[in-house]
């Protein structure tokens, strides 16, 4: 058996009997889990172990634990600075700026792999322009070579963890103002301006050796009447052949806003696998997500499948030890004095994804 195409998300915290049906449809490869699903540390635990015995090989657990506005779990967890923040620093100290993120990326995916899911969605590789609200702090700095350096050593610290990384939102979505959530965003801007400026800490991780990235849903208009989640010319002509990436594609969720212009449920899933990504998140739609995997029935790609693979996470050290370990300590107490507001969130957790 492999894993299957399709990332979908439950409503509570604990399985119910239609989430233990939906999950052991061949089709359905992972789950992601938000602010609904958790309570406490005891009882995620019990609902990943539960999810991870659904069916081998086992679902992709997955969640969004960027730091900042975007953290799913907080109670429990290291409340982590938004991203501009080591943006920030590294205008006045490059080596400070990128020794907290790297310690950063290591805490953030510790204590996600100390519960057992595999991957958080993160980090976010789009650019600051000072144009995107949904972007905003989620993004490193306004420099695409900023937003590469301090990139890879967040990324650093997310591997030291066991953790693979997943850059967003490709190829950039820094520099629009509307809200892919709620709104059709439209980039305007030509190729060779892309090329020279969003595309560059998405080709800089690449060659690092990055292993999954997420799509915008975004148009690019002079470049591709599609959004790119749902554009064969920015997964296939530009991630595969120009960039030479190898790792996992990523949907962006297809409830979101920016997905409507594809069709129906079942349309995006096809129009979005068939443009080359491996997986597609159908998330806060149950009915939607029946419709997505019934569509699919008797869907395979090998190669997706192997390369999704690759995202399981590897090593697991269990809270407890976690909790004893000089590193978490000493990153707890670097990273504390830079978090501006614990409370902040604008994008909300229960509703969105990436």
């Amino acid at each position: 058996m492999t894993l299957g195409p399709v990332m979908v998300d439950i409503a509570g915290e604990e399985l119910t009997a239609d989430d233990r049906v939906l999950l052991s449809n061949p089709v359905v490869g992972g789950v992601i889990l938000f602010s609904r699903n958790y309570h406490s540390l005891d009882q995620l635990e019990k609902l990943v172990k539960s999810i991870q015995g659904i069916k081998k090989p086992r679902l992709l657990i997955a969640v969004d634990q960027e730091g900042g506005r975007v953290q799913r779990f907080k109670d429990g967890f290291t409340i982590l600075p938004a991203m501009r923040r080591f943006g920030e620093i590294y205008d006045t100290d490059h080596k400070m700026s990128l020794e907290l993120a790297r310690q950063c990326g290591w805490l953030m995916a510790s204590e996600i792999r100390s519960t057992g899911i595999d991957i958080s969605f993160a980090p976010v590789l789009d650019i600051d322009k000072g144009i995107s609200s949904v972007i905003g702090d989620r993004a490193f700095h306004s420099d695409p070579f900023v937003v590469a350096k301090i990139s890879q050593a967040f990324i650093t610290g997310m591997e030291d963890a066991g953790m693979q990384a997943t850059g967003k939102h490709f190829p950039g979505h820094g520099s629009i103002a509307a809200d892919s959530h709620v709104a059709m965003p439209v980039d305007d801007r030509s190729m060779v301006e892309i090329e020279m400026d969003d595309l560059r800490p998405f080709q800089f991780m690449i060659e690092a050796g990055i292993n999954a990235l997420m799509m915008a849903h975004v148009i690019y208009s002079r470049v591709d009447p599609q959004p790119a989640g749902f554009s064969s010319f920015w997964m296939k002509t530009v991630l595969r052949d120009k960039m030479h990436f190898q790792g996992a594609i990523f949907s962006d969720d297809l409830s979101m806003e920016g997905a409507v212009i594809a069709g129906s449920y079942t349309q995006r899933a096809i129009i979005s696998l068939n443009a080359g990504c491996d997986m597609i998140l159908v998330c806060n739609n149950r009915e939607a997500a029946w419709e997505v995997v019934k569509s699919l029935q008797g869907y395979e790609n090998p190669a997706s499948s192997l390369r999704l693979a690759h995202l399981h996470g590897k090593q697991t050290v269990s809270r407890e030890t976690l909790v004893t370990e000089p590193r978490w300590n000493e990153a707890k107490k670097l990273l504390a004095k830079y978090v501006e507001d614990p409370s902040l969130d604008l994008l909300d957790p229960t509703l969105y994804t990436s």
